[in-house]
């Protein structure tokens, strides 16, 4: 049941309901919108805006502005008082999750509905957030500046209001319970949602649920369509009594508050054959959605699910599961790019080649139809924060990625504030806000987000045209660049041909572009920092030069009008097309002009450059150490420079270097209880045997200076499909360099020091979702330390129950051997942090300690390289 101030105004909201269904009637406000052209800014609304205090405490125990896990007071009041603070950003849409009445406490959990995805009715707007009056407010504001509004809404499931404690196919009945200390209701309010219970024959006749336990195996079909996921009570979608009600739940919203779009929740769990229903039912009661909308007069109304995917470097897998829910007749126009969100992390926060960013625009014009309607994204509330893992160089080349590729780009909210944690509020009273507003339109991150969006919008190019990869360096980080050129074909007006440029290393790189018309002049539009450089290509439409570190930008490229060709070329260096390897190392010949010296440029890293010397027949000879080549995959690039604007062709090479074992130590099964013995697993079920946070063994490998650790794990759990292969625990490694006394003892975040005094000068710190390095320059008990790019690679073998990481030479400051080096491994788990810690434990929290004081350590081991 509503408070009764909320069911005192439902009188007065059926009015504006009416009023504003017919002004949508009348007014067509969105037959303008073109989806290729928004840019969306994503809110969390219990997180962003308190503008009214009234609503924040629903005397349900559940309001505590300190506790991450509780209401922090964000409404929807606050978001509408905050639309300057958007609109500034030049964004042309507003994402808000779930605004619906949510199961508030899960004890079982220990955990909130804070977030608004756990619901108890779809057709009310939950008390904390405000009213009805202040969603049709804040739609109505929305509409006077000609902003879309996205609302974000689930069909798989409701909240976590009952659960088995030991299920059995077939017998929906057997141990089934209801969750114990559910607040502030049992089941859901809404019928037929509350028809939950199987012991009653006129429920389990109706067949609302799935009466399933959580998914095991994401890779079974059955489990991921029909099971729960983390818990959560899984509707059967195919039911025509669920389809009519979920219907008519969100077509409500489009005619109430006139909702321009959905975002669809968990869309991978939901059986495709859903959404033709969803949005083309001819339902006289209950239409769908996109007859609602049509209706209403928006007949560009759109949809977009989540599929969590996300693909490995140079695989397609996830795309093509993405898109074949896309190609469904009727189906869901759009899906979300989480393949290309993996991508983006991979290049521009972890060293990883560019090649593999290239290669994934590339795919994603192949294999999907419409690109340009799907979101794009860098981080949101389900990930950790871009700046998580790495500077803020590195985020606004990712952005300047998104904001120039095919896609509906999407800002998460206190991305242009330099948010670090995943859920902290923009308020000054909200959680993890440090007690003072971040609605700084002055911030740095705030004004070059809104230059890059402003430049999309006053470039159709940038969001409507197919990019043509110019160059991609493909071992480790360098430079990318693409052309968008603006044509009929892609639906732009105007004929700009654009060139996005980045270098992604922390130093100088080689720019070596091909394909510009020839004498062509680059002019900068936009630089990330400072002001670009005008750059002009060769007769043959070769542009040679340099970018600095974490250099990034937009030219336009200026035809140079028609001249006679000159009457002879220089000589140019050459490369031998033979590439030997002897003892580890590359050897490489070609020739040098007369009387000029040259350099010997691989991978672009103009800083490793080595001078190149010809002999009397110039000739020249030159061996190149690999030791950063840990990739065997990866296709490395080397070219010759000679004099002003002379080079030779590139030549393309791969390496497979060996591993030598340096040292291997075993570890006691089943000592992943703290350092004192004390702590428990979380009780959910899907930590399964309990065994994912055991150290079993390690194994050191070297190649050269390049450095391989082997864990081998009690188990390797992907209970909730992780990106990285393992899942339900957190690894936080520590390597203290040979010959090294500098550096850190903290071991950030974890309640701890390194034992016996031990510094630490290089860290990896990773898990399901994430994987990042860092230095230890600024690093103490609550900071990570400077983020260090390339970091490492992994690796993971499920069935030997081993995960592997690689780090490159350069990671480590090119040692010349590893003899000396320590490595202390810890495990723990994460959750947008570290994942809690109390006396009494819970069903997503560790038992048996204090997260305030106690470590947070499960298993350890140390091991030194002789």
């Amino acid at each position: 049941m509503a408070p009764r101030s909320q069911r005192a105004r439902w009188g007065w909201a059926l009015v504006t309901w009416l009023l504003a269904g017919a002004a949508a009637a009348e007014t067509p406000k969105t037959q303008s919108v073109d989806w290729r052209d928004q840019v969306l800014y994503f809110a969390m609304i219990d997180r962003f805006a308190d503008g009214d205090t009234s609503n924040n405490d629903q005397n349900a125990g559940v309001f505590d502005p300190a506790d991450g896990s509780k209401y922090s007071g964000g409404d929807l009041r606050g978001i509408t008082q905050r639309l300057d603070y958007i609109e500034g950003l030049g964004v042309t849409g507003l994402w808000i999750t779930p605004p619906v009445a949510n199961q508030w406490w899960d004890e079982e959990a220990r955990f909130s509905g804070y977030h608004g995805y756990w619901a108890s009715d779809f057709s009310a707007v939950d008390a904390h957030y405000g009213t009805l009056d202040d969603y049709v407010a804040l739609g109505q504001a929305l509409d006077g500046r000609r902003m879309t509004l996205v609302q974000d809404i689930v069909v798989n499931h409701m909240g976590n209001f009952f659960a088995y404690d030991d299920w059995r196919e077939g017998e929906p009945a057997h141990s089934w319970r209801r969750t114990r200390g559910s607040r502030p209701m049992d089941r859901p309010t809404q019928w037929p949602f509350s028809q939950n219970d199987p012991n009653d024959p006129a429920q389990r006749a109706l067949s609302v649920y799935h009466w399933t336990p959580p998914v095991r195996d994401y890779t079974n079909k059955v489990q991921e369509l029909t099971f729960q996921m983390a818990g959560l009570d899984d509707l059967d979608t195919s039911s025509p009594v669920v389809r009519r009600a979920l219907r008519k739940s969100f077509g409500d919203w489009i005619t109430k508050v006139g909702v321009d779009g959905f975002r669809v929740d968990t869309a991978f769990y939901v059986e495709s054959e859903f959404f033709p229903d969803f949005q083309h039912s001819e339902d006289p009661e209950a239409p769908g959605v996109l007859r609602v909308a049509a209706a209403q007069g928006n007949p560009r109304f759109h949809l977009f699910g989540e599929g969590f995917g996300i693909d490995k470097p140079f695989e397609d897998v996830q795309m093509r599961k993405i898109d074949a829910y896309q190609r469904v007749e009727g189906g869901i126009p759009a899906m979300i790019q989480f393949p290309m969100y993996g991508t983006f992390g991979d290049v521009f926060a972890r060293g990883h080649a560019p090649a593999e960013l290239a290669w994934r625009i590339e795919r994603t014009l192949a294999v999907h139809a419409d690109p340009w309607r799907m979101p794009t994204f860098i981080d949101n509330h389900d990930v950790d924060r871009f700046l998580a893992g790495a500077g803020e160089p590195a985020l606004k080349q990712a952005l300047l990625a998104m904001l120039t590729l095919p896609g509906i780009p999407v800002l998460y909210y206190g991305t242009e504030q330099g948010f670090r944690a995943q859920r902290d509020a923009m308020f000054a009273t909200g959680f993890g806000s440090g007690g003072r507003d971040h609605f700084d339109t002055a911030h740095p991150l705030y004004r070059q987000i809104a230059a890059m969006v402003n430049l999309r919008r006053a470039h159709p190019a940038l969001s409507r045209a197919r990019p043509e990869i110019l160059a991609a360096d493909g071992a480790g980080p360098g430079v990318v660049a693409w052309a968008m050129q603006g044509d009929a074909e892609a639906g732009s007006t105007d004929g700009d041909r654009l060139v996005v440029m980045l270098n992604t290393a922390e130093d100088r790189r080689l720019l070596d572009l091909d394909g510009l018309p020839a004498g062509a002049r680059l002019v900068p539009l936009l630089a990330l920092d400072g002001e670009g450089p005008v750059l002009q290509a060769g007769a043959d439409g070769r542009v040679l030069g340099e970018l600095p570190a974490r250099a990034g930008g937009v030219w336009r490229v200026e035809l140079a009008p028609h001249k006679a060709p000159t009457a002879s070329t220089p000589t140019a260096p050459t490369l031998d097309p033979v590439l030997a390897v002897a003892d580890g190392d590359l050897v490489l010949t070609g020739t040098l002009p007369p009387g000029l010296d040259g350099l010997l440029v691989v991978d672009g890293d103009l800083r490793r450059a080595q001078r190149l010397i010809a002999d009397a027949e110039g000739r020249w000879r030159e061996t190149v150490p690999t030791d950063d080549f840990i990739d065997p995959k990866a296709t490395h690039r080397v070219v010759v420079l000679a004099g002003d604007g002379l080079a030779s062709p590139g030549q393309t090479f791969r390496v497979e270097r060996d591993w030598a074992l340096l040292a291997e130590a075993t570890d006691p099964e089943g000592d992943d209880a703290g350092p004192e013995g004390r702590y428990r697993y979380p009780t959910d079920p899907s930590y399964a045997d309990e065994a994912s946070m055991d150290l079993r063994g390690m194994r050191v490998f070297g190649s050269g200076g390049a450095l391989a650790i082997e864990l081998t794990m009690g188990e390797v759990l992907d209970s909730w499909n992780p990106a990285n292969g393992f899942d339900h625990v957190a690894f936080s490694i520590f390597l203290s360099l040979p010959g090294r006394s500098d550096g850190a003892t903290a071991m950030p975040g974890q309640n701890a020091a390194l034992p016996e005094g031990r510094r630490w000068q290089v860290r990896l710190r990773t898990h399901g979702w994430s994987n990042a390095a860092f230095t230890a320059e600024g690093a103490d008990a609550d900071r990570d330390g400077t983020p260090l790019v390339p970091g490492a690679r992994i690796a993971v073998d499920q069935a030997r129950k081993l995960v592997r990481f690689e780090f490159p030479a350069a990671a480590l400051g090119h040692p010349a051997d590893l003899s000396g080096l320590v490595v202390h491994a810890t495990t723990w788990d994460w959750d947008g942090g570290w994942r809690g810690l109390t006396p009494e434990g819970g069903g997503h929290t560790m038992g048996g300690g204090d997260g305030a004081s106690d470590p947070r350590v499960m298993d350890a081991m140390t091991m030194s390289v002789d």
